[in-house]
């Protein structure tokens, strides 16, 4: 071999050496770097015309597993999703407390019957009667303040949506580029292990928001899909899109994250968000926090009905001068629909008998003061108030305005209430005085319950034109609004328009009433239905399709923010009604009403552990339970939720650490490993030094020699 020969096989070794030393440099620079894979360096053999000719670097390469990186990727995803979900979810139960907390709704819906139960053993004490109303309005406040509070989580849930789709937006267009520069190396040659770490950071860092998976491109690079198969990098660069509303109520509007091509097309993206901070993001302000609030609006419904049940067949003493009921969204036309018998009676100041009208709803007549029956005169709602009316003569009235009936008394006297006993009166599960909230201890502006008591042959009392809109979710995470005008007369003409199948719902799901009058919504073919929009008011009672029936989830889930106890009776613990009327004798002049009768304080102590039926909400089913039993199986559903999706991120970060392991095994730099190879490059470097001094001697000494 040449001179020649030997110096240019010791620059190879010199060159092929320092490149090796550089590359086990950095790795040895990144051993702490997360996400950092180890670059190998490969040599080969140069030959020259069968000649060999020194050495030259074959191949530096990153070492990673495809199998390793996905499943770094998809724990990651599931990680990132879990932790989301247990953040909110922990927050939100928090709010609410444990039962055995005595700060905690549930604790203080017992301390609410039991200190109207204190009232109850001495009715004549106002303290006693200030403490029971002064516990129902912390109650009520508690209902409220939870309410908002889901409220103001989903506002910024639905923020932190847009934060996010801002953060992904950066990740894509950095790993795009990245792959336009990669592309460009690999093209003359160049090192692109530098540019594919980086890249690969970043994709560990786009996948706690999205689950990703990869591919190599042809020319370098990197696809980048969601995991099931939707491309977000490739040739060209796709970008996330969203219009964060800042909005938290339970009828607000979210628009659906698209995904645009560069070509400007656009796809609703979110059905393929299956895992990551995103999908746990939306799960949360859409599934999980509205069925929060549904359980919460249910059992604050379900407090505000049971006290108002009781206290609608009780009175205070001496009773009130008038009672003047809800906005029940009826008119005058509708059918009485009433079974059952009640008692209106007029009392004078000091609880004797003034007139006692007797309703008996199944024989369609009134007798007054025990004397014979005589017809209603019709079967509607203004027949009745108008046979009431004149029952009442000289001892009282009765009016019936926008929805709302009351009662009054003349010449100082007062008005009270009693259920037949063993026929009590029923309209949509309520008796008379309960269905009209004659006597309501906790009042609302918007419906408590939704059985109207209404069917199909009852005219529906809104205006031609007025629309509905229902917003319809595939399977699919497909969404489509179908605006519904209100036409003809009849309830039944209403739903048929609505479960029209060319111009409504029908292809959906439908409406349908119940023997009670309540309208409910059956969705068919894994579709969601909600009605989003509504322009309707019925009649002069200003009240919505949407509120009187709770089709919405602002007039079902909404609810707990609107209940508080009665002016009348915060203003005047005296109104607090804890008696009731003793019409044993029932005859005009008898004393019905006695200050020391703490019956109605018993009765309306009874209710927490009474049976009633409640609702199906958020993730509980219809039951016929009592409101404690309630109580404590909406505690369980928030408690259940908080721990699962704790224990959840508990198993998903313990599988994001073992695959990340893992994955370092193979990908991770050891340091041991490295030093050596540091060594050897070393020793080698110095080897080719060597023999380029030799060849340096022998040139010298042929020179010499010359």
């Amino acid at each position: 071999m040449s001179i020649n020969g030997v110096l240019g096989n010791a620059l190879t070794g010199l060159l092929t050496s320092q490149t090796a030393m550089r590359n086990t440099s950095n790795n040895i620079a990144n051993v702490n770097t997360p996400g950092y894979a180890r670059v190998d360096t490969q040599f080969s053999a140069r030959s020259y015309a069968g000649i060999g000719a020194g050495v030259e670097i074959g191949t530096i390469r990153r070492v990673v597993s495809e199998f390793l990186d996905g499943s770094a990727l998809r724990t990651t995803s599931g990680a990132s999703e879990a932790e989301t979900r247990a953040d909110l979810l922990d927050r939100v139960q928090a709010q609410f407390g444990s039962p055995d907390d005595s700060g905690s709704i549930f604790a203080r819906l017992q301390s609410t019957f039991t200190k109207i139960g204190a009232a109850a053993l001495d009715p004549a004490s106002i303290a006693g009667r200030q403490s029971a109303i002064s516990q129902a309005e912390q109650l009520f406040d508690e209902f409220s303040r939870l309410s908002a509070e889901i409220r103001t989580v989903r506002a910024e849930t639905d923020a932190r949506i847009g934060d996010s789709i801002g953060k992904v937006n950066s990740l894509l267009t950095e790993i795009h580029d990245i792959n336009a520069q990669i592309s460009r190396l690999h093209a003359s040659g160049g090192d692109v292990t530098g540019l594919e770490n980086r890249q690969s950071q970043l994709i560990d860092e786009l996948s706690k928001y999205v689950d990703v998976r990869t591919q190599a491109g042809s020319s370098g690079g990197v696809i980048v899909r969601t995991g099931d198969g939707v491309e977000l990098v490739g040739q060209t660069l796709k970008t996330f899109e969203y219009n964060a509303s800042g909005q938290g109520g339970l009828n607000a509007a979210y628009s659906a994250i698209t995904l645009r091509s560069e070509n400007g097309t656009a796809i609703n993206i979110e059905p393929h968000i299956q895992s990551g901070e995103l999908r746990g993001l939306l799960d949360v302000r859409d599934h999980e926090l509205p069925e929060l609030a549904a359980e919460l609006s249910e059992l604050a419904a379900g407090s505000a009905d049971a006290l108002n049940e009781a206290h609608n067949n009780a009175t205070a003493v001496p009773a009130p001068a008038s009672l003047t009921g809800r906005n029940t969204g009826l008119m005058a036309g509708d059918a009485l629909n009433f079974s059952g018998a009640t008692t209106v009676a007029i009392t004078n100041a000091d609880g004797t008998l003034a007139r006692r009208v007797d309703i008996d709803f199944d024989a369609g007549t009134l007798s007054v003061d025990g004397g014979g029956a005589t017809p209603i005169g019709g079967g509607t709602v203004g027949d009745l108030v108008t046979a009431l009316n004149t029952a009442l003569g000289g001892s009282g009235s009765a009016s019936f305005t926008n929805g709302s009936l009351q009662i009054s008394a003349a010449g100082g006297g007062g008005v009270s209430m009693l259920q037949d006993e063993a026929n009590p009166s029923d309209r949509g599960g309520r008796g008379f005085s309960h269905f009209f909230g004659l006597n309501d201890m906790i009042v609302s502006e918007r419906p408590a319950f939704f059985e109207t008591g209404l069917s199909d042959a009852d005219a529906h009392g809104f205006t031609p034109g007025e629309t509905l809109t229902f917003r319809v979710t595939g399977a699919n995470g497909t969404v489509r609004d179908i605006d519904v005008t209100v036409g003809g007369t009849s309830f039944a003409d209403l739903r048929n328009a609505i479960n029209d199948a060319t111009s409504g719902i029908g292809n959906y799901g439908s409406i349908q009433f119940d023997a009670d009058g309540q309208l409910s919504i059956s969705e068919s073919g894994g579709n969601s239905i909600q009605l989003v929009g509504d322009t309707t008011s019925r009649g002069g009672t200003g009240l919505s399709f949407s509120q009187m029936f709770g089709l919405s989830r602002e007039a079902a889930a909404g609810r707990a923010e609107a209940f508080s106890v009665a002016d009348r009776i915060a203003n005047n613990p005296e109104q607090l009604s804890l008696a009731q009327l003793d019409l044993a004798s029932g005859a005009v002049g008898d004393t019905v009403l006695f200050a020391g009768d703490n019956r109605g304080g018993l009765a309306l102590q009874s209710m927490l552990t009474s049976s009633r039926a409640f609702d199906a909400a958020g993730g509980l089913n219809s039951a016929q339970t009592s409101l404690e039993q309630f109580a404590s199986r909406v505690a369980g559903d928030i408690g259940l939720r908080a721990a699962r999706a704790d224990s959840d991120r508990a198993s998903a970060l313990a599988l994001a650490e073992q695959a990340e392991a893992k994955r370092a095994e193979i990908s991770g730099v050891n340091m041991d490993e490295e030093l050596a190879n540091m060594t050897i490059y070393q020793q080698s470097y110095n080897a080719s030094a060597r023999l380029i001094q030799a060849a340096k001697e022998m040139t010298d000494t042929l020179l010499n020699m010359v």
